[in-house]
């Protein structure tokens, strides 16, 4: 049943919440649910101090993903808690503002984190295609502008999709439920905006890079080592192609949570079903898995986790402290 087609009135009905019962597995799913908010916060939170703190991580892709850790830690204090709340307690308990800013928090986050992973792509791309004059023209600054800009401008975007909508009555606000039904001019312009157009830069350029990895692979088996700067061009060539590998990583995964969520949405009209919230919440888990990564694959984030737990954080100069 499309929610568009029914009044208000059915529609509360429809989805009003049972009595709750206290039980074991209740404990437990909200004890589960408060250890992944928990792990999320505090692992993007790990990656905002690192990459903020040492100067030596104040890099361009640095920043990139710095704003992408930013985006999952939203995502674990404003959107993971209501709507793990929700499955769990099968009813809105927060009320009609909550509500209106959930959904603001949920579509911004999700497009935040898609365009992000975009960028990560191209700038991979260029980095890795030609890394000497990718020195030479991207600069933490002009990053900065750029990732500044993209979320003024996906906050407006979001903004101007639930006002619009909500105008159309898209947004239903029973007395215990908080559910969304997109226009439908509405819905391909989001489909169309917020995840074709970026999830397809996203393959091209990485497809892109794996087809440059493979020439560097072959170019530096045949590069004359004797040569100091053949040497350097070799340990160049091999720094992009690792730090485009675990950047792969990040990417795949990222796609493997996205795709099933917007396959699922494009393809039916229920909302409120258990497996539309189990892709949901595969995708919310992203953020949960992203620190993990960074973790498995990355020294410097590893070093700095044993810094920060070590206080040696607070020290004088800490900042300076070599972290690779």
């Amino acid at each position: 049943m499309n929610l568009m087609e029914v009044n208000e009135t059915d529609q509360c009905l429809l989805f009003s919440c049972p009595e709750r019962f206290v039980s074991p597995c209740y404990v437990f799913l909200c004890v589960c649910a408060a250890v992944t908010v928990l792990l999320t916060v505090c692992g993007n939170l790990l990656i905002i101090i690192s990459v903020c703190h040492f100067k030596q991580l104040h890099t361009p892709t640095n920043m990139l993903i710095l704003s992408l850790a930013v985006s999952d830690c939203l995502v674990g204090l404003f959107v993971m808690p209501f709507h793990l709340s929700r499955m769990i307690e099968s009813c809105w308990i927060f009320g009609i503002s909550v509500c209106v800013f959930y959904y603001l928090m949920c579509f911004f986050v999700t497009s935040i984190s898609i365009y992000n992973v975009a960028l990560i792509a191209i700038d991979r791309y260029f980095a890795i295609s030609n890394p000497f004059l990718y020195i030479e023209r991207v600069s933490v600054s002009k990053i900065c502008i750029v990732i500044l800009s993209m979320w003024i401008f996906l906050m407006s975007y979001n903004s101007a999709l639930l006002y619009f909508n909500g105008n159309s009555r898209g947004i239903l606000m029973c007395p215990e439920q908080c559910l969304i039904a997109l226009q439908e001019m509405c819905s391909l312009v989001d489909l169309i905006f917020v995840f074709i157009i970026p999830c397809s830069a996203i393959i091209i350029f990485y497809a892109m890079v794996f087809v440059i990895a493979k020439k560097h692979a072959t170019a530096i088996r045949e590069i004359n080592i004797q040569s100091k700067a053949s040497k350097n061009m070799a340990d160049s060539m091999k720094s992009e192609r690792k730090a485009a590998k675990v950047l792969s990583i990040l990417v795949a995964v990222f796609l493997a949570c996205l795709f099933p969520y917007f396959v699922y949405a494009t393809i039916s009209n229920a909302v409120e079903t258990q497996s539309f919230h189990n892709f949901v919440v595969l995708l919310y888990l992203n953020s949960t898995i992203n620190p993990v990564i960074y973790a498995l694959f990355y020294p410097w984030f590893r070093k700095c986790i044993k810094i920060i737990f070590s206080l040696q954080i607070f020290r004088p100069e800490s900042a300076l402290i070599n972290v690779h």
